[in-house]
């Protein structure tokens, strides 16, 4: 294992020396150690690739060194702000234009996948890709009874390929970890955990094709998004076959103004689509780049969204759903001392941060944008803010939430480019406070009850035979009320507990009372009820023990 994750690294460096990289390097601080290591290697010696520009040598460089590194480039294109142009035109072309395997290739995995020859399948079948991604590429076809439909295939080898880059990405961070504190504060073994599953799960189409089929279904009849229909009979482990969608790309700005499209409608539901499948369904498409996302213009005025390719789809927990939705809306309402707040209860910065130092520091990165468009705002130069008083603040990285992060630039890309005047702020506001009421508000706790019936009438009906064997051994002198004080246990031991028993009658019997009358009578936190009748049956159960 070692010696192929060395043989990777010395490749990886004959393919950023041969294409000029080296020249990236150079602006930063990393070149001055490793210089020595450029000049003495072999292959530096001949000649680069240095007549092409230096945004198509990166972009072969990625395509050459494979798909964790194209999906890089394909993360690094929505963020025009943050890069020079010319890279920018030339990374978007990573996102569907990666050289495609031979038509015959993928012929020969469909026919093996479904154990039958193609013409038993498909009516018709273009051999030339629609279009070519990293980890797949997708033709167009029909269906013996003529529907049109797309046929996306898992390029071959990509197991092999994938499993070896990770781990040469895995001893790279275990390095990083044992040697860095700043690794370690940023949990880089972790993050690369957490985008192993995400990669992986992308190898596997039938996953695709049920993460399609739950989003399809979580906007059924909306008109802010498609999602085409899976045809399941079709679909194998590196096959997957659905419904073709007739769009323009979001990235053709020039096609969307010509059809008289209504630019800001589509920008401001851009944000609702993102914010709804977040907060209110908990199933994201995190993989939004231009590639996979289309606009379906039967009424320009109201243009609809459409979107492919669902390999990486975020879940957050009920926690850090609770805590992201109470930042957003903090930081809407400029309430950084919330903000603060937030940051420390989620156990996201140590118990002893100082609130004021934090709330301080977070208002100095965040007023700057308060209630500016998103043409004045760059979320780039906020999130490195951001880790500037992560460092400071001893944040830990979160691996669970950059899915999201990441989805969220994507969003901001896309809306720098579609409509720069958009307020994301403005458009999501009322989607987190809807979301916040529905989950606290007395219909959602009267919800809850409904759900908890179940149980409080097993408890109810447990209640009967405790009672009796409560009051027996009240009657008997043994019933025990167990009282802890700390520091006082030697002296508990050696008191008389005869004195205490009807009191431990008495406790239990009013926690009874109160529990039953509680969830009876009171929609609001059943949780209090359910606490009532535990601390009888405590009191209870620690009286009988020695």
């Amino acid at each position: 294992m070692r010696f192929q994750v060395l043989v990777r690294l010395i490749e990886i460096h004959r393919i950023f020396i041969r294409y000029g990289l080296d020249e990236f390097l150079k602006e930063t601080n990393l070149y001055r150690p490793l210089r020595f290591i450029f000049f003495v290697s072999p292959w530096a010696w001949f000649e680069r690739h240095t007549i092409l520009s230096r945004a198509v040598r990166l972009r072969l460089a990625l395509e050459e060194l494979g798909p964790i590194f194209i999906k890089f480039g394909q993360a690094l294109s929505t963020r025009r702000d943050l890069l020079p142009p010319d890279i920018a035109d030339e990374l978007a072309k990573l996102q569907d234009r990666v050289p495609p395997f031979e038509g015959a290739i993928a012929i020969d995995i469909i026919e093996k996948a479904y154990n039958r020859p193609l013409v038993e399948s498909f009516r018709t079948f273009d051999i030339n890709p629609l279009a070519s991604a990293s980890i797949a590429q997708v033709h167009i076809a029909t269906l013996v009874d003529g529907t049109e439909v797309v046929v996306k295939v898992l390029r071959p080898k990509m197991r092999s390929v994938i499993s070896r880059d990770l781990k040469v990405m895995h001893a790279l961070a275990t390095i990083a970890q044992r040697k860095s504190g700043e690794a370690r504060r940023l949990r880089v073994v972790e993050i690369i955990k957490e985008y192993e599953k995400t990669i992986l799960d992308e190898l596997d189409l039938m996953r695709e094709a049920a993460n399609a089929s739950q989003l399809r279904r979580n906007f059924l009849g909306s008109d802010l998004l498609k999602v085409p229909l899976i045809h399941w009979d079709y679909c194998r482990i590196n096959v997957m076959v659905m419904e073709r969608i007739h769009g323009v790309t979001i990235s053709n700005i020039a096609a969307l103004n010509a059809a008289g499209t209504n630019i800001k409608l589509l920008a401001e539901n851009g944000v609702k689509i993102f914010f709804t499948q977040v907060f209110k369904h908990n199933f994201f498409h995190a993989d939004m780049h231009p590639g996979n996302i289309f606009v379906l213009l039967d009424d320009p005025e109201k243009p609809k969204y459409a979107a492919v390719d669902f390999g990486i789809i975020g879940i957050l927990s009920l926690r850090d759903q609770h805590y992201l939705a109470e930042n957003f809306l903090a930081i809407l309402d400029q309430n950084y001392r919330r903000v603060a707040e937030l940051h420390i209860e989620s156990g996201w910065v140590p118990k002893n941060t100082r609130i004021d130092e934090m709330e301080s520091a977070v208002r100095t990165v965040l007023e700057p944008i308060s209630n500016r468009p998103i043409k004045d705002i760059s979320f780039g130069t906020i999130l490195l803010r951001l880790f500037d008083i992560s460092r400071r603040f001893d944040m830990r990285i979160q691996p669970q939430l950059l899915l999201l992060q990441k989805t969220l630039l994507n969003i901001e890309g896309l809306g720098r480019d579609l409509y720069p005047e958009l307020d994301i702020w403005h458009t999501a506001g009322p989607i987190l406070k809807s979301w916040m009421r529905n989950r606290l508000g007395p219909r959602a706790q009267l919800r809850h009850f409904k759900q908890a019936l179940p149980d409080i009438l097993e408890v109810l009906r447990s209640l009967p035979p405790l009672l009796k064997v409560a009051v027996q051994d009240a009657q008997d002198g043994d019933l025990h009320l167990g009282i802890k004080a700390e520091g006082l246990t030697m002296l508990e031991r050696r008191l008389q507990i005869s004195e205490r028993r009807n009191a431990g009658v008495t406790y239990a019997t009013a926690l009874l009372i109160a529990g039953v009358l509680w969830l009876s009578l009171s929609a609001s936190w059943p949780i209090l009820g359910y606490l009532f009748l535990l601390g009888a049956i405590l009191v209870h159960w620690r009286s009988r023990c020695p």
